[in-house]
Formats: structure tokens, C-alpha cells, sequence
């Protein structure tokens, strides 16, 4: 058995640098070293993160990107069973967005969104300084051995 990422894209156009943010998002896999995950991204609109950020934050706003993940401290993982780690949700509207304010591509935008994601349903999270240091170290580690860097 083999990790799997299913794409789902919920707003009506072709977004050809998901086919990229698909390979980096199995590139993070295989550097985590993990076997037989898999999780869900989904593309929504601005309107669609609203809702779900104030249903399930009470932060009454769009975001970027919301995970939620399946696994917690208590999750028992059997040898040879898929570990289903969750849904990562990313607004493809704040990635255009967000693209532009950086200056950088949508390629990039998306896919530091999806490996942030990925990182938080590992568990991952960035509440303190020690906390954002461990993860975006990872998550840039991702980008760069793809070559996804913040001036692309």
C-alpha cells in the first residue's frame, strides 16, 4: 500500500499548478518518512473558507488555509494500515492574493500552503517561537529541495 493525496477542486477553473503542489505534497511524505497516509487537499473560494473558519474557529473572516486533522496523541496506527491524516482546505482566492503581495508565483503560494497544511495534520503547529521555528523549517526544506523558493 501507498500514501495517497486526493485533489478535489471546488471552484470552476483549471488550476494547472496543482499537478506541482501534488509532487511536492508527496515529496514532504517521503521526507517525513512516512508509509500508507493519505489526506485530502481541496480548493475552495474565499466565501467558503469564511464559512468554515467561523464554524469551526468562531473567527468570523476568510484564511488561507484550514486543516483538520484526523490524528491525534491517542491515535493507534496497525502495521500495514493507512494512516488518514485529515482535509487541508486553501482558499484559492487568498493564494492569488497573498502571491501578489509577496511577489511571487501561485506555484509557490499554493504549495507553501499544502505543505504548511500537511505539516499541521502531522501535528505541527506554530503557537510559540520554538513551535514556528521547528515547522517552517521543515516546510521550507520541502520547498527547497523542489526548488520552490520565496523569489518564485
Amino acid at each position: 500500500m501507498s500514501s495517497n493525496i486526493e485533489i478535489f477542486v471546488q471552484v470552476d477553473e483549471d488550476i494547472k499548478e496543482l499537478e506541482t503542489v501534488e509532487k511536492v505534497l508527496y515529496s514532504a511524505i517521503e521526507k517525513e518518512k512516512l508509509e500508507n497516509v493519505s489526506f485530502n487537499l481541496i480548493i475552495v473560494d474565499n466565501n467558503y473558507i469564511h464559512e468554515l473558519n467561523k464554524t469551526y474557529r468562531h473567527i468570523d473572516r476568510e484564511t488561507d488555509v484550514i486543516t483538520f486533522a484526523l490524528e491525534d496523541e491517542d491515535t493507534i496506527v496497525l502495521p500495514n494500515e493507512e494512516r488518514i491524516l485529515g482535509d487541508i482546505y486553501i482558499s484559492i482566492d487568498r493564494a492569488r492574493e497573498q502571491a501578489k503581495e509577496y511577489g511571487h508565483s501561485l506555484l509557490r503560494e499554493l504549495s507553501f500552503l499544502a505543505v504548511h497544511g500537511f505539516y499541521h495534520l502531522l501535528g505541527y503547529d506554530h503557537q510559540t517561537p520554538e513551535e514556528e521555528k521547528v515547522m517552517f523549517t521543515r516546510q521550507e526544506e520541502v520547498l527547497d529541495s523542489y526548488g520552490i523558493r520565496r523569489e518564485s
